[in-house]
């Protein structure tokens, strides 16, 4: 499967939006990934995780845990346990906004575990999970995502594949070129404007 490829099944769900947006990170891009509407459909997941799951065998071997920080790790995570035969699991924040694990899920010294995120753009959640598997046994063999939207840029705090590496532009929103800054902002999945 193609970077095109990838961002094709993105277009055909109108999960590729262009316009002013502003990234959870708080940076303003023209182009945002709405992954929900493309992880809504079993099918187009079960394809992008398929495929992903192939060059995680070849370049990791044997996997034996899933895991992703919550919300954003979930699906895709799942899915890909599915595709590599692996537990499923994934951390999400307590009442101090830090990544752990909660529900029972446990980790084992003989574990091989994979770090999975639909889309990386900063790496920050990436790193946030890879600091909460710190406090576990098991080997972190590296990571994976859909789409790595910082061109590969993105500090994750282990080795990351991805089935797309695209660098979208991304902005300080203190420094807008003119083109982005005519448009009214919008933060998708709020459905209001700022």
């Amino acid at each position: 499967m193609t970077p095109d490829d990838v961002l094709q099944a993105f277009r055909d769900a109108d999960a590729l939006l262009e316009g002013h947006f502003i990234l959870s990170s708080g940076r303003r891009s023209p182009v945002f990934l709405q992954k929900a509407l493309v992880f809504s459909q079993p099918k187009v997941s079960e394809m992008l995780c398929a495929a992903l799951a192939e060059r995680v065998r070849a370049e990791y071997g044997e996997v034996t845990v899933v895991t992703g920080p919550a919300v954003g790790g979930i699906i895709p995570g799942y899915e890909m346990a599915r595709q590599l035969g692996a537990r499923a699991m994934f951390a999400e924040r307590n009442e101090d906004d830090v990544l752990v694990y909660k529900r029972g899920f446990e980790f084992n010294e003989d574990d091989r575990i994979l770090l999975m995120e639909d889309i990386v753009t900063t790496g920050k959640s990436f790193r946030e999970t890879v600091a909460a598997l710190d406090e576990y046994p098991g080997t972190l063999v590296g990571g994976g995502c859909i789409i790595d939207r910082s061109g590969g840029k993105a500090d994750v705090g282990t080795t990351l594949l991805s089935l797309a590496s695209i660098e979208f532009p991304d902005y300080d929103p203190n420094d807008l070129p003119p083109e982005l800054a005519a448009l009214e902002p919008v933060k998708p999945g709020s459905r209001r404007k700022f």
